[in-house]
């Protein structure tokens, strides 16, 4: 398992390996100044963190479980909702976007929210999936994501801090 600490430890990456050459999960957990229903509103959102860094309005198309959300720069993405347990946890299965972002298969967010002894919350996500990649798209997609979830935790963290 690989730890990464950013912003003064606040924010904390771990890899789930399946084996050395299939990484299957990409954790990361941010504590956030913050009511644990504020945190809430914005993770029960499916796509709410389709964005360049900063948390951003989307237009939401919905039927029954299944949303396609529309973002200004990065397109249209689908998404499946599997569970909304308020105010804890909340799960979607990405169902695609463009082939560069998200190849077949797709991976499973998973979000919880948690108290801390400080008073905070901390937002914790896991996405996994990543095993069932084929090699080449299994690369790309660890990296890239992430790297996208230390910007998007960081996103939450500065558009959540005080409410």
């Amino acid at each position: 398992m690989c730890n990464h600490s950013v912003a003064q430890g606040l924010l904390v990456l771990r890899g789930k390996h399946m084996d050395v050459k299939r990484q299957d999960a990409i954790e990361a957990s941010i504590d956030i100044n913050a009511t644990g229903a504020s945190v809430w509103e914005l993770i029960s959102e499916p796509g709410w963190f389709i964005n360049g860094g900063a948390i951003t309005t989307h237009r939401i198309e919905t039927d029954g479980a299944f949303s396609t959300v529309y973002d200004a720069i990065y397109g249209k993405f689908e998404f499946e909702t599997i569970t909304l347990e308020a105010p804890r946890y909340a799960a979607f299965r990405s169902l695609g976007g463009h082939a560069w972002d998200d190849p077949v298969p797709n991976t499973l967010v998973e979000f919880w929210i948690e108290p801390t002894h400080s008073g905070a919350v901390r937002l914790r996500v896991m996405e996994s999936g990543f095993a069932d990649f084929g090699a080449d798209e299994h690369a790309h997609a660890i990296s890239a994501n992430t790297q996208g979830w230390k910007a998007e935790m960081l996103a939450a963290q500065r558009y959540l801090d005080g409410k």
